[in-house]
């Protein structure tokens, strides 16, 4: 067992004696190391050999967060909190007290990074109903209405969504509510289908994709040609939706992957399950959607509350 307090007086010890630090920089290390240790505490966490990556990623995602007697941290200070954090970790490997430094691989949040666009819930139903699907929609509405409620029912990369064959959404059709995408670095993870999204999706395999299909491609979503949709041409198509529903928000497939997103964190989601959800190899990729659902909340807050 390695109790982390007694690791952590050990290596402030050491920074002081052996690398002479100045007394100000050590002073804003053993605050970083008192976070640290208290959120440990907070976790349950009494030793420093069953922390885990995930562990140092959530404690990035709770400084940014913030609780009710700890306010939230800029990313700079997320970030140099955890540069302590990590500080600790590669001191106790060093010493022998740690077989593995599993902070080595965790990333500082991203500073500057600007909040992604998003649509409200409102907007996405007027962007999707905007694609005519009666008696007069053409293969191409009915096509293009398939892939915007695939991008915002499963929150998937327009480049997955374009990469699907049809046997991939085969079991779609039969009932099934489950796809499996192919994201970076040929990861794969499976996603939850919802019942708008399949219905269009089969309406689009009955009605539109044989009048595309002239037996060369396999893909799911064809161009008038037969061949592969491709990214530019699915961009195209939502922007042309947004252009029709008069939205005056600049529209991309990733503005829905980010509602997507934000959506499901207002609804009660807790950011794990996004992660995962997304393909996110870390959760500190996930992380700025806790700030745009921030932002909203506290737009509420600035609204509702009698002394804002």
């Amino acid at each position: 067992m390695v109790d982390p307090r007694e690791l952590a007086e050990t290596w402030l010890n050491h920074l002081a004696v052996e690398r002479g630090l100045s007394a100000n920089t050590l002073s804003n290390y053993r605050r970083d190391v008192e976070r640290y240790l208290a959120w440990l505490a907070d976790a349950g966490l009494a030793d420093l050999t069953d922390v885990t990556a995930g562990h140092l990623e959530s404690y990035v995602v709770d400084l940014r967060r913030g609780s009710a007697d700890r306010p939230a941290l800029a990313a700079s200070s997320a970030g140099r909190a955890l540069v302590v954090a990590r500080g600790l970790h590669k001191f106790g490997t060093a010493e022998g007290e740690l077989t593995v430094d599993v902070s080595a691989d965790v990333s500082p949040p991203a500073t500057g990074t600007p909040l992604p666009d998003t649509l409200s819930v409102a907007e996405v139903e007027q962007l999707i109903d905007a694609v005519p699907t009666g008696e007069s929609a053409t293969p191409v509405d009915i096509r293009d209405r398939a892939l915007l409620e695939l991008l915002y029912g499963t929150g998937a990369r327009v480049s997955e969504l374009t990469g699907l064959l049809v046997d991939d959404v085969a079991g779609l059709a039969e009932g099934d509510t489950i796809l499996t995408l192919s994201g970076k670095g040929g990861r794969q993870r499976i996603v939850p289908v919802g019942r708008q999204a399949i219905r269009a999706v089969t309406d689009y395999l009955v009605r539109a994709r044989p009048a595309f299909a002239n037996g060369r491609s396999h893909s799911l979503l064809l161009n008038t040609r037969g061949g592969s949709l491709s990214r530019q041409s699915a961009w195209a198509a939502i922007r042309a939706a947004a252009e029709r529903a008069g939205i005056t928000k600049e529209v991309s497939p990733h503005t829905l992957r980010h509602s997507y997103a934000t959506h499901l964190l207002e609804g009660g989601a807790d950011v794990r399950t996004v992660q995962e959800l997304l393909g996110h190899s870390s959760v500190t990729t996930t992380q700025i959607y806790t700030h745009v659902t921030a932002d909203n909340l506290r737009d509420i807050w600035r609204e509702a509350h009698p002394r804002a």
